[in-house]
């Protein structure tokens, strides 16, 4: 058994390749092999996204607080709410965000294959963000 305490591993921010705005990064667990799974809490500001992006086994998020927005490639975009679980399949383009003026909090869980957990891709444009 392992117990990793509230507060003794350092926050990080959202790297600016990855995310537009304001990002937090709290990344609570990673499993040791032969477990695949790694999970983050992520912080978003108003108006912060994610680059689109795919995960090779897929990712769960599960919404803890304020207002966010999803979109898979080709979908609309979908508001979620705390308590809301979101499931993203293998390989499905995706983004996430914060509302425009709500900040939004999650748990991101997904597994890594060959030591890989996202890929990714292009910036979110102001265009498809405010679609």
């Amino acid at each position: 058994m392992e117990i990793k305490r509230s507060g003794s591993q350092p926050s990080n921010k959202g790297p600016a390749d990855w995310f537009t705005g304001t990002v937090r990064i709290d990344s609570p667990f990673k499993g040791s092999d032969p477990a695949r799974v790694t999970g983050a809490i992520v912080t978003f500001e108003p108006g912060a996204r994610t680059a689109w992006h795919t995960h090779p086994l897929g990712q769960t998020l599960i919404v803890t607080a304020g207002c966010g927005r999803v979109q898979r490639w080709g979908g609309p975009i979908e508001e979620i709410r705390p308590g809301d679980v979101i499931w993203f399949p293998p390989g499905e383009k995706h983004w996430h965000r914060a509302a425009p003026k709500t900040a939004m909090m999650h748990i991101a869980i997904q597994e890594a294959l060959d030591g890989k957990v996202v890929d990714w891709m292009e910036k979110v444009s102001d265009e498809q963000y405010q679609a």
